[in-house]
């Protein structure tokens, strides 16, 4: 949090509600995920990184339980009070301040609440911000209620809240990002058994000095998953894995406890010439994406900057193919970071929805790669001047208190 931040923060919180005591600071990070990409809700294998930034976090506590949240970067006071029943959705960003309650007070009875102010430092579209969100305020309600959460419950709390309350049934990958991540380590998370490593670049652990940097290239237009495709994704990822099990006269399972990973790749190439092409497509990405993590795991630890962006590169083609994502714009910056000079690897971030694209880049070359896709990408697309952005960041540590 740097000293302009911390000065909005504290002067749009005197502005809200005066002078207040016993203020907590807390940065929570954004993601990225370089291989991985829509498997995690299929129990899969994915990779990721933090970066520095995120969102910004000013709060103190309320002995009467209400909450009182206001933010720089979206319209509206958010009240409601955590000794009681959270309310239904609101449909603003306040769900998910509601929604972390929600989780935490299935198990804890919930005394204090929190006021303050939260910022946001980037555009929101394929970064998780909403991950940030959660996971910091999960945090923040533990702080005030000596509640003494550790890392996995806090990723528990924070996505039980956005598949179940929210309504995105997503996996766990960016909450765990938001909280597990190093700043000199790439996070290698199997989501169906929650074991992770971090694990240093090359073969010598003792140079922490990573060889990129991220490149994150927002499109100018923003979305929230919750009004995509995505859950319907989801849901013909389970029905692939549902017919694989049906042709290969298996018990079946509830579709809702389904999942790819249940489900052997042999099974994948017996039947896969007789699933519908839409099923088998989503099939093929997952189990070529999981195999792309393994060899991208690979790559990382001995070195190989170019392998592993040369795999982040297949995995947006698998997705714009296979699991058929990805907007005209964000389909566009691939297509341009593909052929511009000094980009090791990078493909659209998130589910492929709007938002922005992701890239590992050769830090001498942030000037002329800024210039090249801007220059590329406004040609084709002019109404997005104003919008249009391009960031170069570093790989961070996951949320905590400043």
């Amino acid at each position: 949090m740097n000293n302009q931040t911390i000065n909005e923060l504290f002067q749009a919180y005197r502005t809200f509600f005066g002078k207040g005591d016993a203020l907590y600071q807390l940065f929570s990070p954004y993601r990225i995920c370089p291989l991985g990409a829509h498997v995690d809700h299929q129990h899969g294998l994915v990779t990721g990184f933090a970066f520095d930034s995120g969102i910004d976090f000013l709060f103190s506590e309320t002995e009467s339980g209400k909450v009182e949240m206001c933010s720089l970067s979206f319209e509206g006071l958010m009240t409601f009070n955590v000794q009681r029943p959270v309310d239904e959705k609101q449909n603003n960003w306040g769900d998910y301040l509601r929604g972390a309650v929600w989780a935490l007070q299935k198990d804890f009875a919930l005394k204090r609440g929190v006021r303050g102010v939260v910022k946001g430092s980037m555009p929101i579209g394929g970064l998780s911000s909403s991950a940030a969100l959660l996971c910091g305020f999960v945090m923040a309600i533990d702080k005030v209620n000596h509640l003494g959460l550790d890392k996995m419950q806090v990723i528990h709390y924070a996505s039980q809240a956005e598949r179940e309350y929210v309504g995105l049934t997503n996996g766990i990958l960016d909450q765990a990002c938001v909280v597990l991540c190093q700043s000199d380590k790439l996070l290698y998370l199997d989501t169906k058994t929650s074991e992770y490593e971090l694990i240093p670049f090359g073969k010598d652990s003792e140079n922490h000095q990573l060889p990129f940097k991220l490149g994150i290239f927002f499109s100018g237009v923003t979305r929230k998953l919750t009004g995509t495709d995505y859950n319907l994704r989801v849901s013909e990822c389970k029905t692939a894995a549902w017919m694989m099990q049906a042709y290969d006269d298996q018990h079946l399972n509830k579709l809702s406890d389904t999942r790819l990973r249940d489900v052997p790749k042999e099974l994948f190439e017996k039947y896969g010439d007789r699933m519908p092409a839409r099923f088998a497509r989503r099939a093929r990405h997952f189990y070529s994406e999981c195999q792309r993590v393994e060899e991208g795991v690979k790559a990382w630890k001995e070195g190989d900057i170019e392998r592993f962006g040369q795999l982040i590169f297949e995995s947006c083609e698998s997705s714009m193919n296979n699991y058929e994502c990805g907007s005209p714009e964000l389909i566009s910056l691939y297509k341009i970071m593909r052929k511009t000079p000094g980009i090791y690897g990078g493909r659209f971030s998130g589910a492929g929805f709007k938002g922005a694209c992701i890239a590992l880049v050769d830090p001498n070359k942030e000037a002329e790669i800024r210039k090249f896709v801007t220059d590329e990408y406004l040609a084709e697309y002019p109404q997005y001047r104003d919008s249009f952005q391009i960031f170069f960041c570093d790989p961070a540590n996951g949320v905590d208190f400043l």
